[in-house]
């Protein structure tokens, strides 16, 4: 098959390859600086002279010369031509290139590239207007914004006139469904004609990293509601898949950090004063896919929502989906009641970056939010915000980590520290760590609720064992009449293997809200890691005739189910131990023994069983 690519199929391919992710699964990378090194896999050295830049996304050895984007560098690498490189790295991120070349495709891509223009066109006009408009004018500039702000962001003005932008790009030879598609106008109740969506308004175009017009917001001149109005989802704009200012922000982070706000105003506001690695999202919450791009630019993200109840909810939420992507994520507080507009008006640059490097990590966030949630000066307060911490603390792997925040948490309510740790380790307590996603399978009873099932990760799982629950999980995905069949007896839970269990978890979503695995979904929802791990599950050669799928599954369930109970054999075993070397025993001690003893017989018959 002959493929002919588009540049905006390239770009979208590079893209969504981090060349620092790529290359570190060639070759292993060390941080120095903003940059990253390596001895040459091109060719014999014993000093690292092979650099790679997150910032400008290229690669280059000093010692033997080579250099390029991440196509170059997966061309060189595995001896491949262009084409070939470009479909591995296609699929690496789950893009299809199979149907790009028909006519319907590049029918479509065309119409994109038309409302692009649009947007531009919009743009340029928006911007037109808000140097003809004093009353608009005199309203940037008294919110501090000079001229080459107002040129670098594109800021505009819609008139309060009805149908003007309307008339204006008719008149530039674009039809009213197209302008309508785009979100600049809306269908009249009557149906007879349309009007101008953005009137009397300050206008904020939205570009996305390529810098093309994708959107617009626009703020009213006064204090009336709503006080910000923006684009529609529409062919070319998502608000859950965007940022604004990341265009900007993306060449100043510097592969440093990036620094997120709320709104358009709090951008422009820091920017007028230096603080130039600045996004916002759109009018939702931080969005998992919002998190996601901001990874592809930088690993140090800045949370600087507005300091009140709203907004400090918002920053926990938004910390947790950080984490979720693995972005090494921080909370700046604001002095109560301001925002980043406000501050950085009455403060110096100096001082914000000062707020920046005060700025509290995950479990030093998340103390500030259960303390101020809960109220101390009471016993009740005390209690459930230990609790809340201690929950909080069960999920950290590391006990030196969790000791060193027990201490603060006991200063903070004069609870001992003995106390708060037989919370956190708890017998009835579930240390093993749960996702929001398991929680919504949970919820809506998409499988049970046995936390038993879960499988401690310390075992050490065998090759027959992973490969069964690698076949199995091919078949649910391959066959919905196989999920069906599944889904009642066997949950993602049941699966021990870490990465299967994340994957099952979004593949019976998948079931649930789509009736199918729909492919090109799941690479917003599976990180890098899952989806590599994906593309081998369903590339998986099973060799099994469709009239023996149902024995291969219980054959496979059936061996699951073993190792699992030889791994509960031998934690019983761990615990009988224990109990005799006990040098006193008390009643209960004796009793737990007995306790012990009856399951392990219980659990050799049914091993014997299932050989």
């Amino acid at each position: 098959m002959t493929y002919r690519f588009s540049d905006e199929e390239i770009e979208e391919i590079i893209d969504r390859n981090n060349i620092v992710d790529v290359i570190s699964e060639y070759i292993e990378l060390k941080r120095a600086g903003v940059n990253f090194k390596a001895l040459c896999p091109f060719h014999t050295e014993k000093t690292p002279s092979f650099v790679v830049s997150p910032e400008k996304q290229i690669f280059h050895c000093f010692g033997c010369g080579e250099g390029g984007n991440v196509i170059s560098f997966v061309m060189k690498y595995e001896n491949l031509n262009f084409v070939e490189a470009v479909k591995l790295l296609a699929d690496r991120v789950g893009i299809s290139l199979e149907k790009k070349n028909t006519a319907d495709d590049i029918k479509k891509r065309k119409e994109k590239e038309r409302l692009y223009a649009l947007n531009r066109e919009a743009a340029i006009y928006f911007y037109r207007m808000l140097k003809k408009n004093k009353r608009a004018y005199n309203y940037v500039k008294s919110r501090g914004i000079d001229e080459l702000t107002i040129k670098t962001f594109g800021l505009g003005y819609s008139k309060s006139d009805w149908n003007d932008l309307l008339n204006y790009l008719k008149n530039k030879n674009y039809t009213e469904e197209e302008i309508e598609r785009v979100g600049l106008i809306i269908k009249r109740k009557d149906n007879k004609g349309y009007y101008d969506r953005f009137r009397d308004r300050v206008i904020f175009p939205i570009l996305d990293v390529r810098g093309r017009v994708i959107g617009f917001g626009g703020r009213v001149l006064d204090d009336s509601q709503p006080k910000y109005l923006n684009s529609p989802d529409t062919p070319v704009f998502s608000k859950g898949y965007n940022l604004y200012g990341l265009n900007i922000a993306k060449k100043n982070s510097r592969g440093n950090r990036i620094l997120l706000v709320e709104g358009y105003m709090d951008i422009i506001a820091l920017y007028s004063q230096g603080i130039d690695y600045c996004v916002a999202s759109l009018g939702t919450a931080l969005t998992e896919q919002q998190a996601k791009l901001l990874k592809r630019y930088s690993n140090d993200l800045y949370i600087c929502y507005d300091s009140d109840e709203a907004g400090q909810n918002a920053a926990n939420k938004a910390l947790d989906i950080s984490k979720k992507v693995g972005l090494n994520a921080k909370v700046v507080l604001l002095p109560e009641g301001k925002d980043p507009d406000e501050y950085i008006k009455h403060h110096s640059k100096k001082s914000f970056e000062l707020l920046i490097q005060n700025a509290l990590n995950y479990i030093e966030y998340k103390i500030h939010f259960y303390k101020h949630k809960n109220n101390l000066n009471t016993l009740e307060g005390r209690v459930k915000f230990t609790k809340d911490i201690a929950q909080l603390l069960r999920k950290i792997e590391s006990p030196i980590e969790v000791d060193a925040y027990l201490g603060k948490v006991s200063d903070e309510t004069g609870i001992s520290v003995e106390a708060i740790k037989r919370e956190i380790f708890s017998r009835n307590n579930n240390r093993f760590k749960t996702t929001s996603t398991k929680d919504k399978y949970r919820i809506n009873n998409y499988r049970n609720n046995n936390k038993d099932k879960i499988i401690p990760v310390e075992y050490k799982l065998e090759p027959g064992h992973l490969l069964a629950e690698k076949s199995l999980l091919k078949l649910v995905t391959s066959n919905k009449r196989i999920y069906n069949k599944v889904k009642d007896i066997f949950s993602p839970e049941d699966f021990s293997n870490k990465l299967y269990r994340s994957i099952s978890e979004v593949i019976y979503q998948q079931y649930e809200t789509n009736n199918k695995v729909i492919k090109e979904d799941l690479l917003n929802l599976l990180n890098q890691e899952e989806l590599k791990e994906f593309n081998e599950i369903i590339n998986l050669d099973l060799q099994i005739d469709s009239k023996d799928e149902d024995k291969a599954v219980e054959d496979y369930i059936k061996k699951i189910n073993y190792f699992k109970l030889k791994i509960e054999r031998d934690r019983i075993k761990k615990q009988i131990r224990e109990l005799e070397s006990k040098e006193e025993k008390g009643k209960g001690d004796v009793e737990r023994f007995k306790e012990m003893c009856l399951k392990l017989i219980e659990i050799d018959k049914q091993l014997k069983m299932h050989q």
